[in-house]
């Protein structure tokens, strides 16, 4: 017979009460586990995306015109990823995916940076102002059946379902082991389409506006200095010297995004210096001679005659029967551009006269022509390599005041390229320049090639005639021999 109050007294099977509450429990959690793990894995998913989405867009970013163009491409068609739980397509790799904006940079970071600061000061749509990518996925919901579930049994709202996920991604580029000069170049100018042409480099000051043609120095606080080098341990004028005249003086990377200038125009600091390539060892340069680190290249004729023995002297005369290579044909004419600063790489005249003098029976038809003949090359620093190759270590030239080898030196290079700069380029219309500046960006780094020993001049204004040989440290068909180019891509969030 039934006994309410027996039946309230019996415990048996009083487990099967926490059991049961037990299971819901870890049903529940199970279910809201498996919510959970769809929205991670979505969200992951989303990122990885996004991720490489802003590394291919930003790696566009070189501050070309184009760039933001380049840019957009590379987002839409290189990236292709996918997802597994998001409704909608599985698959992820057109330009319905993301969103893109182009930032000029990011805002500083202050006592507690947070990666959430807005950037939409720093947005830009100028392909040359843009440095960094943001890349926002487009949002996808996640169907979470057992969360809404609970969230209507309990009678709460709903869980958000959609799924996100930004990145932002920067390009740089660096130059580690360049000389530390800058140039001035007219807008739109490269020097893939000046290759061979002639530049006349005046020293720019520390006042007036520079233009086209102006050219000082890179700061070398930002460049660093080699410990191990010649330069370590320079300082003042001294350093500028070792960095300018110096062979070896390997130095640190620079960011092409923004280079700190300084005044060509320094005590000092003259023509002097970079005859030294020349075999020339004049005025501040005179106790140097016998110094490895800054040792001449292989051909250094100059156009000088030798006749205070084997080191010309101050005040050296000019040779009758030798010249060095001369500038454009429209320099001589006042017809180059820019205030006849940049010529446009026809130096016929001026080759036909190199090639008589030096090779030829000379002007005056009383000259012992080479027997070797002419050398060979379109621009001069392609005759200048022939000349190097067919002299095979020994005189460049025959029957002349000058043998086109140094004399002087206690050693001699057999680099070419000790003739050579690797100087930054930089459109000082667009970024003014009058001396000391900072952050100026660099438009590319171009090896030039010195054509002539500088005029001695006994103050700190003065020219340099170089020939541009090519763009370096990235470019199509470009070389890096000179210095080192590094395209630093990476993710800032």
């Amino acid at each position: 017979m039934f006994s309410p109050r027996k039946f309230a007294k019996d415990e048996e099977g009083t487990i099967l009460v926490f059991v049961g509450i037990c299971m819901v429990v870890i049903m529940g959690m199970a279910a809201l586990t498996f919510d959970l793990g769809r929205l991670a894995s979505t969200q992951t998913d989303l990122q990885a995306y996004t991720d490489h989405v802003a590394l291919a867009a930003a790696g566009e970013l070189d501050g070309n015109a184009d760039a933001i163009t380049r840019a957009n491409a590379a987002a839409e068609g290189m990236i292709e990823d996918s997802q597994f739980f998001a409704e909608g397509s599985r698959d992820l790799g057109s330009s319905a995916d993301f969103s893109l904006r182009f930032l000029t940079g990011l805002p500083t970071p202050g006592d507690d940076p947070d990666d959430n600061d807005p950037v939409a000061g720093f947005v830009t749509t100028d392909s040359t102002a843009a440095v960094m990518v943001e890349v926002t996925a487009t949002p996808r919901t996640v169907f979470l059946p057992f969360g809404r579930a609970l969230a209507d049994l309990l009678g709460v709202t709903r869980p958000n379902e959609d799924v996100n996920a930004v990145a932002i991604a920067g390009f740089t580029q660096y130059a580690c082991d360049v000389t530390p000069l800058m140039f001035c170049i007219p807008p739109n100018w490269t020097a893939d389409a000046n290759k061979g042409a002639a530049i006349k480099l005046r020293t720019g000051g520390n006042n007036s506006a520079w233009g086209p043609g102006n050219f000082g120095f890179l700061d070398p606080t930002d460049i660093g200095i080699n410990p191990n080098g010649p330069c370590a341990g320079e300082t003042g004028s001294k350093l500028y010297i070792c960095l300018i005249a110096a062979h070896g003086n390997l130095t640190q990377c620079v960011s092409q995004r923004g280079v700190d200038t300084e005044p060509g125009q320094r005590n000092g600091i003259g023509s002097a210096i970079y005859n030294s390539r020349f075999d020339l060892f004049q005025s501040t340069m005179s106790n140097l001679k016998n110094d490895p680190a800054y040792s001449p290249g292989p051909q250094v004729i100059a156009g000088w005659e030798n006749t205070g023995g084997a080191c010309l002297k101050n005040n050296p005369t000019i040779s009758s029967d030798s010249m060095p290579f001369p500038p454009d044909d429209c320099f001589a004419t006042g017809s180059c551009a820019h205030g006849n600063r940049f010529g446009n790489g026809d130096w016929s005249t001026g080759r036909t006269a190199y090639l008589d003098m030096n090779y030829g029976d000379g002007p005056a038809n009383n000259l012992t022509p080479h027997p070797l003949g002419n050398p060979s090359g379109t621009t001069r620093y392609k005759m200048y390599l022939n000349e190097i190759a067919r002299a095979a270590g020994g005189d460049v030239l025959a029957g002349r005041s000058e043998s086109g080898r140094p004399q002087c030196a206690k050693e001699t290079l057999d680099d070419p390229d000790r003739r050579t700069f690797v100087a930054a380029a930089i459109d000082c219309n667009a970024n003014p320049v009058s001396g000391r500046a900072t952050d100026i960006p660099v438009k590319e780094f171009v090896k030039v090639f010195l054509i002539q020993p500088l005029e001695q001049t006994s103050g700190t204004d003065f020219d340099i005639y170089v020939e541009v040989v090519e763009q370096v440290g990235g470019g199509v068909g470009s070389s890096s021999d000179d210095g080192i180019f590094r395209d630093v891509v990476r993710l800032y969030r």
